[in-house]
Order: C-alpha cells, then sequence, then structure tokens
C-alpha cells in the first residue's frame, strides 16, 4: 500500500542522533525533540557541548530562503558578533537534506546560546543588547545575500496579510473594519516620516526576549533569525519596545521602567549605530504592522502551526491588546 499523502511528518529523534553522528563525526549522547513551531527544532548534545538541530517546514522555506539565512550568520558570526551560528560537517556542509513523507526537508544544525530568556533585563543586559544589536545592523544593511529575503513592507506587514482575514473574521466584522481603518492611519501616519532617511537592511523581526539568552556575566546571544528580512532596521528595535509595552500593558512592569529601559537600550545602541528621533518615533506605528503580519502568518499556516492555538476566542483577545497598545500609544487623526 503506497504511503498516504501527509504534509507535516515528524522525524525520529532516535534515527536522527545515529545520523547526525554519521555527518557531523562526534558522539552525540541526547538528541530528543524539543519544540514543534514554526519549524521542528531537536536538542543535541555531546559529552561537553550543545546544540539545535532545526529541521525546516517544507511548507514554510526554500532552500534558497535557508541559504540566505546560513549567508547572514557565518557573516555575523566571522564578525565575532554574539549569534548562534551553523555547524558544519566532516564534507564542510551546513545543510542536509531529508526524504520525508511530505517531500524534501532541510536541517541545519546550530550552536547552543548559552544562558536563559529573561523577561525583565538588567541595566548591564540592556546595554549589551543595544551594542550588540547596533553591531549586527552594521553588517545587515552593507551585505548581499545569495537569495533575497522577505520584504517587511507596508504591503507585506498590512495590506496583504489583511486580505487572509476573511474566514476569521467572517463573524466579527466590526473588528475586521477597526483593523481595515487603522491599517490606513498607520500608514498615513508613517508615510508622513522622510522614510528615506530611515537605515535600511535585514531584521531579524522577532526580537522578543525568546530569541535571545543571556549567560551568567550577562553576555547575550542572539538566535533564531528565521524571520530573517528586508526592512527598517528599527523593526528590531521595535521588537523589544513592543515586549516593554505589554509588559506595561499586564501590570508587569510600570510606563517609568519601561521607558528607562528601553532609553538604556537606545543610549548603548547610539553609541555604535546612529538612530534618529523619527526612527524612534515611528516606533508604535511599525509595531501595530508587527501584530498584523504575524496574525496572518497563523491563518496562512493555521494546519501545520497555529491550530492549537488560533481561534475566535484568540483572535477576540489578540485585537483588543492592538487596540490597547494603538490607543496608548499611537497618535492617529
Amino acid at each position: 500500500m503506497p504511503i498516504f499523502p501527509t504534509q507535516y511528518s515528524t522525524l525520529s529523534s532516535v534515527e536522527l542522533k545515529t545520523y547526525l553522528q554519521k555527518k557531523y563525526g562526534f558522539v552525540i549522547s541526547v538528541c530528543k525533540y524539543l519544540l514543534r513551531g514554526v519549524n521542528d527544532h531537536y536538542l543535541v548534545e555531546t559529552e561537553d557541548k550543545k546544540f539545535v538541530f532545526r529541521i525546516y517546514r517544507k511548507s514554510h522555506r526554500s532552500l534558497e530562503e535557508i541559504r540566505s539565512e546560513i549567508t547572514f550568520l557565518k557573516a555575523l558570526n566571522l564578525q565575532g558578533i554574539s549569534v548562534s551560528y551553523p555547524i558544519s560537517t566532516i564534507n564542510e556542509d551546513q545543510i542536509l537534506e531529508f526524504n520525508a513523507a511530505e517531500g524534501i526537508r532541510y536541517g541545519v544544525l546550530f550552536s547552543y546560546a548559552k544562558g536563559l530568556s529573561i523577561s525583565q533585563l538588567s541595566d548591564a543586559q540592556l546595554s549589551n543588547f543595544g551594542k550588540e544589536l547596533a553591531r549586527i545592523h552594521n553588517v545587515s544593511c552593507s551585505i548581499k545575500l545569495p537569495y533575497e529575503r522577505k520584504s517587511y513592507d507596508f504591503n507585506t506587514t498590512m495590506r496583504q496579510p489583511l486580505k487572509s482575514f476573511n474566514p476569521i473574521f467572517k463573524n466579527i466584522p466590526d473588528q475586521r473594519q477597526w483593523i481595515t481603518d487603522t491599517i490606513d492611519k498607520v500608514i498615513h501616519k508613517l508615510e508622513s516620516f522622510d522614510l528615506s532617511c530611515f537605515s535600511y537592511g535585514y531584521c531579524h523581526y522577532d526580537l522578543l526576549p525568546k530569541n535571545f539568552h543571556f549567560d551568567d556575566k550577562d553576555k547575550i546571544t542572539f538566535f533564531d533569525f528565521d524571520f530573517l528580512g528586508k526592512g527598517y532596521l528599527v523593526n528590531d528595535i521595535m521588537t523589544f519596545w513592543l515586549h516593554l509595552s505589554v509588559n506595561v500593558i499586564f501590570n508587569r512592569m510600570s510606563q517609568e521602567e519601561a521607558d528607562r529601559s528601553f532609553n538604556i537600550l537606545i543610549e548603548n545602541y547610539s553609541e555604535i549605530r546612529q538612530l534618529s528621533k523619527n526612527e524612534i518615533a515611528a516606533i508604535p506605528y511599525l509595531s501595530f504592522g508587527f501584530w498584523i503580519f504575524y496574525m496572518g502568518y497563523h491563518i496562512e499556516h493555521f494546519d501545520d502551526f497555529s491550530n492549537t492555538f488560533f481561534n475566535q476566542k484568540f483572535v477576540l483577545e489578540r485585537v483588543e491588546l492592538i487596540k490597547t497598545l494603538t490607543n496608548k500609544y499611537c497618535h492617529l487623526k
């Protein structure tokens, strides 16, 4: 009997352990399934080191996109910037190919980001965050990748995702209308800035605490550049500003504490890389696009990624949060 068509399989961690040992030439003591998310991740341990092996979902990333991500991370690593970087096999390969049930999937072994995710950063951690991010941006504004990644512009972050909203907003048309109207207002506001002066390059576009670790000496390591794409570099600062703002909304910190934390990050970033007042002023408006982009991603990847949480209750709660943040931080006419 032929294998029934499959859209998302899970590779065996037992078989993967044997396979990776042959490919990388070191003895693996642990290989276990770590996370089923946008992609699949496995924790790989030897006697003295840890790694993370990522299996890209077939419907999520092409080989060309993966090659560009790897090229970017190698360039950062060569500059001594603290990121999780790709590890080569004994044959100097960095992207492995798997003939899975749904077709060819690709995998990459990454160095392990030492330390832990921290929600509320100390002054030293904020300082290191700002400086290291500026160093990343010094590379990302000038590098040429072999394959262009997604662009984060007003179309891709707001107008295009809105087209996929009809099914989930069918029974709550007033909420969809609010989003539609607000997109127009936000774009109008952003276009009032001199956007030609904004720094442009490759953004991480998901710099929330889940995607960087601090070790016991407050050294930061950034990881998970899966959403790497072209856009205004201030988008990366925006995602962390958004984290602080959500903490304020849920009473995890005061507005004064959030402002102080943000200012420390900006001061340290600015020691290495220039950031204009207009770029900072645009952050709340760019954050609206961040929400809309990822909501659209949830809809488009429902079968393989977001089906465990993405329902009408989630959507209503998310829209209310977006409304609260927009009303508090954006000045729209």
